[in-house]
């Protein structure tokens, strides 16, 4: 069964920094191409950043650019999301999704095939 599962949420100061992973397991991990994507309430899901099956492309939103930064470690079937300086507008739940499209360069969600089930991520003080 294909698997992503999302770990590293929680709440953060503005300013603050967390780092999400997405564990993947039941298929081909460098078959696919990964994004993280997030949901605000009230507000449509989003791509922050996407990266290509090869792992050496990848795509940022424009809000979260220098930010944050997108990174995977194929040996554990593992991406990460590492995020700097946080803000307030930053708080959503943050998912993992895996697309076999080969389209990561538009980083959308319906694009995507497999999703986590999402961590949520608050920042506040």
């Amino acid at each position: 069964e294909m698997q992503l599962v999302e770990s590293g949420g929680g709440l953060v100061q503005p300013g603050g920094s967390l780092r999400l992973s997405c564990a993947a397991s039941g298929f081909t991990f460098d078959a696919y191409d990964i994004g993280w994507f997030r949901q605000a309430p009230g507000k449509e899901r989003e791509g922050v950043s996407c990266l290509s099956r090869s792992r050496r492309s990848t795509q940022y939103a424009n809000s979260v650019k220098d930010r944050f930064t997108i990174s995977s470690d194929n040996a554990k079937n593992t991406v990460y999301l590492q995020m700097n300086g946080l803000k307030p507008e930053d708080t959503a739940v943050y998912y993992c999704a895996a697309s076999a499209s080969g389209r990561w360069w538009s980083c959308r969600p319906g694009d995507m095939d497999y999703w986590g089930k999402g961590t949520l991520v608050t920042v506040s003080s």
